[in-house]
């Protein structure tokens, strides 16, 4: 994880208590046999992630300053109750501090009956162009 410091006056516009939403219609292929994390027809974990990723970057990416953006570096989550298909999912994230470049966020999931799961996801922001150029490094190999 990156390490803490002073929030930088790029990100002063991020501040706890911001918050987003994502959401879907559980369908066939958010279920667990379609993306290979089990065998009952009902919404797959790694799919209940990826709606918690959306709904972080819903509540903060719109802030980022130019040619940056957030990536996800840390989940703690649990996915307590399942969800059939048909049943639309709600996810939110709370931003609860800013470390430096890490947004640390309150995460859950629900559907029209019940919280499924949630918990603690952090985000850290970084330079699109930087974050490329040490992809791309790795595409040549060691030198």
């Amino acid at each position: 994880m990156p390490p803490a410091g002073p929030i930088s006056p790029a990100l002063a516009r991020i501040a706890p208590g911001l918050t987003g939403t994502a959401e879907l219609v559980v369908a066939a292929e958010h279920t667990a046999p379609f993306v290979g994390s089990g065998r009952i027809a009902v919404l797959a974990t790694p799919v209940m992630i990826n709606l918690i990723e959306a709904a972080a970057l819903a509540a903060v990416e719109q802030l980022l300053p130019a040619g940056h953006q957030s990536l996800g570096i840390h989940l703690d989550v649990s996915h307590t109750a399942a969800t059939p298909v048909g049943l639309r999912v709600t996810a939110s994230a709370e931003v609860l501090r800013l470390e430096g470049r890490t947004i640390t966020f309150r995460v859950e999931a629900r559907d029209p009956f019940e919280s499924i799961g949630g918990g603690i996801h952090q985000r850290v922001v970084v330079s699109v162009e930087r974050f490329d150029a040490r992809v791309q490094r790795k595409l040549v190999g060691p030198r």
